[in-house]
């Protein structure tokens, strides 16, 4: 009978990937804790609120940067055979890293509409680029997250991370994304602290041999 350590797939590439996804995690939630409490430079209407049209462009552009780390340990998942190898997990895999390079690119783009109102329409755009792309990632990580479950290659809290990581799209990331900015990077905060924890388990694979 395979052993739980005997179906942990491990190596230097997974293991540098989980640091990234780690490092990519803590600095995302201290980034939306930063944001959260940002003093309002900007009328709210402003799509860049709360923040001038020239911060706003370098958050935009540290996000997407940031962003890479996040698709690291997505990456990284796969590659460790914690969901086995089922058409579920490669279904939702692909849909995960499609939606988080979809929303790399509209972190990018976003740039774009720096000096308009919420009321454009390439702010309405860019609004349904990164609902869509959310739901991608949230609908691939849940589908993921089960075949994760049911490969039982991961034992205990680990096991419910990417399920877990999925279902906070759901509730509460994107009925947030709605709220005033404080609730909005809350909920994000929790999401990049989710990916932290996932990429803390992929660094450390090598060092855990029963869950």
């Amino acid at each position: 009978m395979t052993t739980y350590s005997e179906k942990i797939r491990t190596s230097s590439r997974i293991r540098l990937c989980g640091q990234l996804c780690l490092l990519a995690g803590v600095l995302g939630a201290a980034s939306s804790a930063y944001l959260a409490f940002h003093s309002p430079a900007v009328p709210e209407d402003m799509w860049s609120y709360p923040q001038t049209p020239e911060a706003f462009t370098g958050t935009r552009a540290w996000l997407a940067v940031q962003h890479l780390g996040l698709l690291a340990g997505l990456f990284a998942l796969w590659w460790s055979g914690a969901a086995g190898s089922t058409r579920l997990g490669r279904i939702g895999h692909a849909g995960a890293v499609a939606g988080m390079i979809g929303w790399i690119i509209t972190e990018v783009a976003a740039i774009t509409a720096r000096h308009d109102t919420n009321d454009t329409t390439l702010a309405g755009l860019l609004v349904v680029g990164y609902g869509l792309f959310s739901l991608f990632m949230g609908a691939g990580l849940i589908l993921e997250g089960i075949a994760v479950l049911r490969a039982r290659v991961w034992h205990g809290w680990r096991r419910w991370l990417p399920l877990a990581l999925g279902i906070w799209v759901f509730v509460p990331l994107m009925p947030a994304m709605g709220s005033p900015v404080e609730s909005a990077e809350a909920a994000m905060a929790g999401w990049m602290l989710l990916f932290a924890a996932l990429g803390w388990c992929l660094a450390t694979l090598d060092r855990r041999q029963t869950g």
